[in-house]
């Protein structure tokens, strides 16, 4: 038989009843075997008995027809199974069969197949329906429903299986279909509960539908949006306006006397990095301050992070007695430890109870259901909504913060200094418009509210608050004030033009009455813009910082207009005219509850008797407060000063969508975080938090970023990735800062220890100090003093503003040994002196540059070894942040190394300005065999597992779980010396790096080695200084770069 027929046949006998085996051709199991010379054998009883082996290729049935008596059988040809089919044994022998049978005997063995049969056919084998069993000829498709389709025989069965299945079917959900998940009942229910891990922004369901977005920090942001935008974006932050959500920033208030905030917070910051929480500009809430914070009395080391800080206006100028407010605005990513100290500092250990920001508490899983619970109606039966009457109670959507427990307290007073702290985080949202048309979107998309008169009818108003103020003169005289200021805005191209930081508080009416039917660009008025220079080409400024024919205003203007916007510019906004109702956490509440909805404003549009004409509402138009707070853009370097400058929009929540909707039909274009990155990488300022390696957030955001980058090279096959090890990258996915500090420290000790040891009469080691500096520690202070003299350790360097005395510096020393002695020495040089003093030596003393020729009139030291001793004695492993320019082609990325060129290199450079870079040799890859033997190992083990029993294999796996995974193509195992791995000596890694739009070339930024940079330029010669070489990780090319630093 054919292995088709054998198939065919296998596949008729599949539903034959187990104890009973039929097939074609008669083979009876009691057949005589020939063995050892063709003697009989014993029947198949008694063979299996004896252990003989079998020689024929026939099957043997359970129930064979066995007759007990031996002399009722005769002759009979035995059939084998052979090729071409069922054919007679090979001996062509005849068997005897018996010639009558005994007919009770013969009955009871067909009686007991008969029933296995009947049974086999009644029940069924296999989880098919009944319906599926029958011909494909005679199945309908409402068979599946409907019973009666079903032949008489097989309806008892399907009836069975149709109410088996009612009772296992799962109770139908009453609210799964599309009426009911559109309800708005429902519909927020819904968003709240899908809010509990994941705070919402109010422009969430606006930038879910336009966005890729991404769950970070307790919120759902937008990270980039769906269409390709990276070169509209840029056009958008250079010549129009590029539109951005901040409202996750957190928001700290501090509330107190004045003297008792400055003197708590000037613990947590230095002078020497800049201005402080006691600015003069920033004290009198005419401007917006930024510093970076740090733990109490611990500059330069355990830093915070940046915040920005807001202090609100004095109503009466000189009263100590005042109560003020500040805002401190930050990255979520260091709310909680800059809240701790704060606190901390403060002394603020009580929760106040009286606390206006607490968040509206989430629905716990009861309350859902009994909101979402319908009455029990038929399945299939068409549900109605049913209004409650006076007891229905409307669900409000969650508005609070996603970054802390809503059963904690968000608020704090100290009882010895009397402040009070308050958490704002989600009480306001904060929008960022960048580019040059900012002021235009503003002045077209916000308009001032109209001043209330004693005329008007003001019964059923509910905005009390803005009729109260309107009975006070003074109030009005300020509110026209600040409009004229808002106008004046409306006339000034470049928001680079306005000084940085200032702040303008307005109350403008509702932004949504205004909206244009079609979106639109708003651009400058030509008759306050800059008179006859002013030319728009496509709806683009030509006369934007970007431009090269740009002028100030103030050069060419002469009517008294023009004199405001004059004064407007070199003054800023006066002090009176900074305040703003949204201090006022009240008033804010008022506004957010008094809000008319979507609905209700769209419904008294329709009844216009004039469609699309102007709706006026009168004294019902909600009335908000607002603040806008100017952002300086590029304010380091020489190129570009004011690029990517704009203003901060503040407003109550509740209204998030309400102004995002017409600052877009004006013309604004919306980013996302990565273009905030793109932002702050052409701004050539850190990012937060990954810029920051010195910060608890940037160390945390180290470890998940490579976590996230070494899963994703995992997933990928071992020849589809770069093997790192062979082109002599030891950190692929993380900057070890630690390591590098402390290898370029003990590699300048051991350069000075070999310089003393080759002179010992000393005329030519002098010579050599002169140009290597040598790193300080702790150990060797009292070295670098006889060397130089200088100011003991408690000088400003290391003293913080408003820090104790002796007793304050002894601990601190006494912290800094003890953090010497655990090696958590590193941190960021921000000291802006010695960051001018790095900048001005990194740049080539020869040429025309800028900086060379102001360098002495600065006064500026020159390169000397005791000027590199002052500022290592201080900073011994030490970060300096720095940008970097690519000289050819090339694009940096993230990780990549930058190193110190060699002598030939920079020879090499100067005979051919074409001259690309050094090329990196490959490495050899020392863990390949040792992967090999884990392989060979783990397949052994593996082996050996499946011959012995259960509890040993699991003991197998417990042994080799301890043993450290290998990964072909990285580093396994502790880093060797990071600095001289490679052919190149490693300086320091880039955080950020691409292609700049804005000068046309691969541009990078980020931190090297203080001590390795000073080293670098005290050896290269003076008109090549600042070269250095960049290196991706997954690349063997080198090229140059020239390194500046940027104050």
């Amino acid at each position: 038989m054919s292995n088709a027929k054998e198939r065919k046949h296998a596949k008729k006998m599949r539903n034959q009843p187990t104890n009973v085996t039929l097939f074609s051709g008669f083979a009876a199991n009691r057949s005589v075997k020939h063995h050892r010379g063709g003697k009989p054998a014993q029947t198949q009883k008694e063979e299996s008995r004896s252990g003989t082996l079998r020689q024929l290729e026939t099957k043997v049935t359970c129930h064979s027809l066995l007759d007990p008596d031996a002399s009722e059988q005769s002759s009979s040809k035995v059939m084998f199974r052979k090729k071409g089919g069922w054919k007679a044994g090979p001996e062509g022998t005849s068997q005897e069969i018996p010639k009558y049978i005994t007919a009770s005997t013969f009955a009871q063995a067909r009686a007991a197949e008969i029933s296995a049969m009947l049974r086999a056919v009644t029940q069924k084998s296999s989880n098919s329906m009944v319906f599926q069993t029958l011909p494909r000829h005679m199945r309908r498709r409402a068979m599946s429903h409907n019973v009666k389709r079903l032949p008489r025989r097989l309806r008892e069965i399907a009836q069975k299986e149709a109410e088996k299945a009612v009772h296992q079917k799962k109770k139908h959900s009453k609210n799964k279909c599309h009426k009911a998940r559109r309800c708005h009942k429902n519909q927020v229910l819904e968003f709240n509960r899908r809010q509990k891990k994941n705070m919402w922004l109010e422009t969430h369901i606006w930038h879910a539908k336009r966005f890729h977005m991404v769950k970070k920090w307790g919120y759902c942001l937008g990270e980039r949006p769906t269409v390709k935008s990276h070169r509209a974006c840029y056009r958008a932050m250079t010549n129009r306006c590029l539109l951005q959500d901040l409202s996750y920033y957190c928001c700290l208030e501090l509330k107190g006397k004045e003297e008792e905030i400055l003197k708590a917070l000037s613990q947590m910051c230095s002078i020497d990095t800049g201005l402080t929480f006691a600015a003069v500009h920033c004290l009198s809430g005419k401007r917006q301050g930024s510093l970076m914070l740090y733990r109490a009395n611990r500059y330069p080391r355990e830093m915070l992070g940046p915040v920005t800080f807001i202090w609100k206006s004095e109503r009466n100028p000189g009263d100590a007695s005042e109560s003020r407010q500040l805002w401190i605005w930050l990255h979520p990513t260091l709310k909680q430890d800059v809240l701790e100290e704060i606190k901390a500092v403060c002394q603020c250990v009580e929760p106040n109870k009286s606390t206006v920001c607490t968040p509206d508490p989430l629905l716990t899983p009861p309350q859902e259901k009994s909101q979402t619970e319908l009455p029990d109606e038929k399945i299939g039966k068409k549900r109605k909504w049913k209004d409650d009457g006076e007891n229905a109670k409307p669900v409000k959507k969650i508005i609070g913060d996603g970054t802390r427990d809503p059963h904690q307290p968000c608020s704090w007073v100290s009882p010895a200094t009397c402040i009070v702290i308050s958490d704002l985080t989600m009480e306001m949202n904060r929008y960022r418009l960048i580019g040059p048309l900012s002021h235009s979107i503003l002045t077209e998309a916000l308009k001032a509210a109209s001043v209330h008169t004693e005329g008007e009818d003001t019964e059923k108003t509910p905005h009390c608050w803005w009729i109260e103020t309107c009975k006070n003169p003074d109030n009005i005289s300020l509110h026209h004030r600040q409009e004229a200021i808002f106008e004046l805005l409306g006339g000034i191209t470049s928001p680079a033009e306005i000084p940085a930081g200032t702040i303008l508080g307005l109350t403008v009416g509702d932004p949504r009455i205004n909206l244009p039917q079609k979106r639109s660009k708003a651009l400058p008025d030509p008759e306050k813009c800059q008179g006859k220079d002013f030319n728009c080409e496509e709806g683009i400024c030509t006369r934007s910082w970007s431009c090269a024919q740009w002028k100030p205003l103030s050069d060419h203007t002469d009517d008294p207009d023009n004199e405001k916007v004059r004064q407007l510019l070199l003054e800023g906004v006066p002090v009176e005219c900074t305040h703003s109702f949204i201090w006022n956490q009240a008033i804010c509440k008022s506004v957010t509850e008094n809000k008319i909805s979507d609905q209700d404003l769209n419904r008294m549009r329709s009844e216009l008797l004039v469609p699309g004409s102007q709706l006026v509402l009168g004294p019902q138009e909600s009335k908000i407060p607002i603040l806008l707070i100017h952002q300086p853009g590029k304010v380091t370097g020489e190129d570009r000063r004011g690029w990517g400058s704009g203003w901060d929009v503040l407003l109550p929540k509740g209204w998030g969508m309400a102004f995002w909707i017409p600052l877009i039909y004006r013309g604004a274009r919306v980013g996302g975080l990565k273009e905030g990155l793109v932002h702050s990488q052409y701004k050539r300022s850190p990012n937060i938090p990954g810029d920051f390696p010195d910060c608890p957030a940037g160390i945390q955001f180290a470890k998940e970023q490579a976590k996230n980058l070494l899963e994703k090279y995992r997933r990928r096959p071992p020849a589809k990735r770069p093997n790192y090890v062979k082109l002599g990258t030891l950190a692929p996915f993380c900057c070890p800062w630690v390591p590098l500090t402390q290898d370029w420290e003990s590699r300048v000790q051991a350069q000075e220890e070999s310089c003393v040891s080759s002179s010992p009469n000393g005329g030519e080691g002098d010579t050599r100090r002169d140009e290597v500096p040598c790193a300080a520690t702790p150990g060797e202070t009292g070295k670098l003093s006889v060397n130089e003299p200088r100011e003991p350790e408690d000088t400003t360097h290391t003293k913080c503003q408003g820090q104790p005395g002796p007793e304050r510096v002894g601990d601190q020393d006494a912290a800094g040994r003890s953090a010497a002695a655990t090696g958590g020495l590193l941190c960021v040089l921000r000291e802006r002196k010695l960051l001018k003093q790095l900048s001005a030596w990194c740049g080539p003393s020869s040429g025309g540059s800028r900086a060379a020729r102001q360098a002495p009139g600065r006064g500026q030291q020159d390169l000397t070894r005791e000027a590199c001793l002052s500022i290592l004695g201080h900073f011994p492993r030490a970060l300096v942040w720095v940008s970097l320019s690519l000289l050819r082609k090339g694009s940096p990325e993230p990780h990549t190394m930058i190193c110190v060129p060699a002598k030939e290199d920079l020879f090499r450079l100067c005979q051919d300005q074409l001259y690309c870079g050094p090329q990196e040799s490959k490495h050899s890859d020392p863990f390949k065999s040792k992967l090999l033997k884990q392989k060979e190992k783990k397949k052994m083990e593996k082996r050996q597992r499946r011959g012995s029993a259960a509890p040993e294999g699991l003991a197998g796996e417990d042994s080799t779980a301890g043993h450290e995974a290998l990964t072909l193509g990285l580093w396994s195992g502790p880093l060797p010396a990071v600095t001289s791995h490679c052919s190149r000596v490693l300086l320091g890694f880039v955080t950020q790096g691409d292609f700049s739009m804005a000068v046309g070339c691969g541009e990078a930024l980020g931190f090297v080695s203080l001590t390795g940079l000073l080293d670098m330029l005290s050896r290269q010669p003076a008109d090549e200084r600042g070269l250095v070489l960049l290196r991706p990780p997954a690349s063997l090319q080198y090229r140059f770069a020239r390194i500046a630093i940027e104050v």
